[in-house]
This record gives C-alpha cells, sequence and structure tokens, in this order.
C-alpha cells in the first residue's frame, strides 16, 4: 500500500518578480558607466545581481533604454600633436583623412567618418575654451 504524500512548507511565500520603471533602470546603468565602477558592486548596492545589471546594459547599447544626461559632459579625446608643415603640398590630406576643425592657430583633425554631431562637440568646445 502506498504512503499518501504530504507537502510541508515553511510558511515563506516565493517572491514575486519586481518591475523596475525604466528611469530607475537607466539610473542604475549610469552608475556602472562612472570611472572606477563595476556591475556588480552597483547590482550589490541595490540588492540586484550583475547579470540582471549586465541586461540592462545590453538595452541601453541597443537604444531600448535611455541613460540619463552625464552629470559632467566632458568628453575626453586623444590628442597627437606634430610639427607644423611650412611646406603647403606637403601638407595635403589624403582622400581617407578625416575632418579638420581649424580655430586660430589650432587645427583638429577627427578620424574619418565622424558624425556631424561629434564635429559640432568639437567645435562647441573650441569655441568655448577661446
Amino acid at each position: 500500500m502506498d504512503a499518501p504524500m504530504e507537502l510541508l512548507t515553511n510558511g515563506v511565500r516565493r517572491r514575486r518578480n519586481r518591475q523596475w520603471p525604466d528611469d530607475v533602470k537607466a539610473r542604475i546603468v549610469a552608475e556602472t558607466l562612472r570611472p572606477g565602477a563595476s556591475v556588480s558592486e552597483v547590482a550589490e548596492r541595490h540588492g540586484l545581481k550583475a547579470n540582471h545589471v549586465s541586461s540592462w546594459r545590453t538595452l541601453a547599447r541597443n537604444g531600448k533604454l535611455v541613460l540619463p544626461a552625464p552629470e559632467d559632459p566632458v568628453e575626453f579625446a586623444a590628442l597627437m600633436v606634430a610639427p607644423v608643415v611650412e611646406d603647403v603640398t606637403a601638407a595635403v590630406p589624403t582622400a581617407s583623412a578625416g575632418p579638420e576643425v581649424v580655430v586660430g592657430s589650432v587645427t583638429v583633425r577627427l578620424e574619418p567618418g565622424a558624425s556631424s554631431a561629434r564635429i559640432a562637440s568639437v567645435v562647441h568646445a573650441l569655441m568655448a575654451g577661446s
């Protein structure tokens, strides 16, 4: 004869999945992008698992989660200093060269295919500094 099966529970209810508003997700993802921050440290601070925050970072990368504007909108770019070329014929740019922004005696050469937004931000930064 088979014994009846009994299911004993300890009275703890299973936790439901939390729903995070997009603005909270975006703020948490933005925290992971700060210098020196790690995904696991930020996730732990908010009571989340790191892979959960990583999936939100993927959403942001794919444009499905809009991040807040950075607190410090300064953008850094690599700076290479080259000697001034006196011979004009030697300074003819090649077809693969990117756009150049000239303000006074300063010439900034951007990467080939630089977007208009990037060019505008460089011009804005140069004008703000003069």
